[in-house]
């Protein structure tokens, strides 16, 4: 092949759509968070307590994906800790990700070594840990608020939480707080009855957004995110709609939106309009979706990978044209056989029921009734993603 210059030598350095596109990532963490005023003000209220040399109530927050949960535990802390520097106050702050951080060993030891960066402490024991844990908040005096992102994804949630609340019974000088940031409302029903009589919290529930809200929001990013007058304000007002109508969740409003823009970028447009926003919906409604699947409880992933077990090896039921049809049995039978495999109890078939209403309700799946041909009645359901891209998440979830 002969020398046809760099690839990229087509590419126009500058975008003329996006000012800033880093502004409409997951990652950013905006310097206002309007509409969450309220919620804002209880959590101050509560940590306030360590302002005042005293360890503040164990703190839940709870909140469906994308009703700004991570975002304000986020901007409360770094706030708290830079008031802490300014007064010379013993505070320290720690935010884990327990989907990454997914084991009591896992949260301990990187608390410890974000407390202790110079100390090495990889391979060490469990016990090791903590000790060096606690010897941080003796020695230091320290009022230490570790806050844990998705934290009913760690295994053994029983211990983590049990250790770090009875620290304190140890702790002659200094003293632990927990924030638990949680999409499950009911996740606290997976703790035996001595982890929840120490914990001794306070809960704080995020609502959806609405339509309006969403809106506000996106206009806010937009200003930032994108080159001015480039988005309509249609673009934002149905990108808000979409997202407000499915689910309240502003981190969908926002990659909408940003998917409308890079296929306008894609397309030589000049301005982001709702034609972009409905070309792009059903890309960011898939992806938005696998990525909640991730959040639900182990047992719901459990019903998702049976479904999409049958659905990829077309084992559904042979009288229907669609082969992605599937029996509500032949489902609960395979669940089963996973769950074993993993050595996970399965639910009863009531409680199995129940999931997939919940997974119809998140647009995960489609149910219709068996009609004629069966005996008694049966669900008829449809996986209503594709099918690999499922598969493939829960086999690394489980496998993991």
């Amino acid at each position: 092949m002969g020398v046809m210059g760099n690839i990229f030598d087509k590419c126009d350095f500058e975008s003329k759509i996006f000012e800033n596109r880093g502004i409409m990532l997951p990652s950013y963490l905006p310097e206002k968070l309007p509409f969450r005023e309220k919620q804002i003000e209880d959590m101050v209220s509560v940590l306030s307590a360590c302002t005042k040399g005293d360890r503040p109530t164990n703190l839940f927050i709870y909140g469906k994906p994308g009703t700004g949960k991570t975002s304000c535990t986020k901007y409360v802390i770094n706030q708290l800790d830079e008031f802490a520097k300014k007064n010379s106050l013993r505070i320290r702050t720690i935010y884990a990700n327990c989907r990454q951080y997914n084991s009591k060993y896992k949260v301990l030891s990187n608390v410890v070594q974000k407390l202790l960066p110079e100390r090495d402490i990889i391979g060490y024991s469990g016990t090791f840990v903590y000790e060096n844990l606690l010897a941080y908040c003796e020695k230091n005096q320290a009022k230490l608020i570790v806050a844990m992102d998705e934290i009913d994804k760690v295994k053994d949630l029983d211990e983590l939480i049990y250790a770090l609340t009875r620290a304190n019974e140890e702790l002659k000088k200094g003293a632990i707080s927990i924030i638990g940031i949680s999409n499950q409302l009911t996740f606290k029903e997976r703790l035996d009855a001595r982890t929840k009589s120490s914990l001794c919290e306070k809960e704080i529930v995020f609502p959806p957004y609405n339509a309006e809200e969403l809106a506000e929001i996106l206009r806010e990013r937009v200003k930032m995110a994108f080159k001015k007058g480039v988005v309509d304000e249609s673009a934002i007002k149905y990108a808000a709609a979409i997202a407000a109508q499915e689910s309240g969740d502003a981190r969908a409003a926002v990659m909408l939106l940003l998917r409308a823009g890079e296929l306008a970028e894609k397309e030589l447009l000049n301005k982001v309009t709702d034609v972009e926003v409905r070309k792009a919906k059903r890309e960011v409604e898939e992806e938005i979706a696998i990525d909640m699947i991730s959040t639900l409880p182990e047992q719901q992933q459990l019903v998702i990978y049976a479904i999409s077990r049958l659905t990829f090896e077309k084992r559904g039921i042979k009288r229907f044209d669609d082969e992605h049809a599937l029996c509500s049995g032949e489902i609960y039978d395979e669940y089963k056989k996973i769950a074993a495999r993993f050595n996970i109890a399965p639910v009863s078939i009531r409680w199995f029921q129940e999931y997939i209403g919940e997974l119809e309700t998140y647009g995960i799946i489609l149910t219709t009734n068996s009609g004629k041909g069966f005996k008694g009645q049966s669900r008829i359901i449809r996986l209503g993603l594709d099918v690999e891209k499922v598969k493939t998440a829960l086999e690394k979830r489980f496998s993991s």
